[in-house]
């Protein structure tokens, strides 16, 4: 038992944050890959219009499946409609990925995958904050009556930033089997750690069903209807750093 906390503690000291390991669920369905990969395709309009919920995106689960089927909507603006392509582009490289077996748990498809999600909408994409042009702004999340969460400062060719997900993807492999934890905790540490100027959730949820899929597992999103609650809990935890409940709640979203 000794020996089992202390790999705990260590997990947790270099992921950033704690979970009840014993909570996640013994077994998860599952499929080939070209089965999970058939059901993300199919269903890409939901995952796409789910995530464009959770970012205040006011397009209309009918009309992203008019602007998916090449059709412009009217009275709708263009950064709306463009983070809505480009939430539908990453995933169908997401998927290619997946396919080809060239998808990783690193920061060359992390930052890949930023690339197209965060494009033209973040103050820079496509490498983690420092590493472009811009030094001096740190980004925070606004935790409601909370206050705001910040994270590690922007730094010149982001030193620290690169020490923890290096830290972070090493603890994930060597303390983390079970593909379904693996990937659900690297979505909430990618959140945490804010490691990009904007779009760091939907760019870890991405690796999260990356993770998930190359594993034959199904793909998770966070349902629109569920925005609130889904939101409320990550306030938690970010002011908690402790991942219990954000855990259960991804887990409960898993295809049965």
């Amino acid at each position: 038992m000794s020996a089992i906390l202390n790999t705990d503690n260590e997990l947790f000291q270099y992921i950033g944050f704690s979970w009840d390991r014993a909570s996640l669920p013994t077994k998860v369905p599952v499929h080939s890959i070209e089965r999970v990969c058939f059901r993300f395709q199919r269903m890409l309009p939901e995952f796409v219009w789910d995530a464009a919920v959770l970012e205040g995106n006011p397009f209309t689960f009918p009309e992203v499946k008019t602007l998916l089927d090449g059709v412009t909507v009217g009275g709708r603006k263009l950064s709306d409609q463009e983070q809505i392509l480009n939430l539908a582009e990453s995933s169908k490289v997401l998927l290619a990925m997946v396919r080809g077996n060239n998808f990783f748990l690193n920061k060359t498809v992390f930052c890949e995958l930023h690339s197209i999600i965060a494009r033209n909408e973040a103050l820079e994409w496509g490498h983690f904050r420092g590493e472009g042009e811009e030094l001096n702004y740190t980004p925070d999340v606004a935790l409601g009556e909370h206050g705001r969460y910040t994270p590690l400062p922007t730094l010149k060719d982001a030193p620290e930033l690169n020490k923890m997900f290096n830290h972070a993807t090493v603890a994930l492999n060597k303390y983390i089997a079970n593909p379904f934890e693996k990937a659900l905790v690297f979505f909430l540490h990618g959140a945490l750690q804010q490691y990009f100027f904007d779009g760091n959730k939907r760019t870890s949820r991405a690796i999260m069903n990356g993770i998930l899929m190359a594993n034959g597992i199904d793909a998770i999103s966070v349902p629109a209807a569920m925005v609130q609650e889904f939101n409320e809990k990550m306030v938690q935890f970010y002011l908690t750093k402790e991942a219990t409940e954000m855990v259960d709640f991804l887990s409960c979203l898993a295809p049965g």
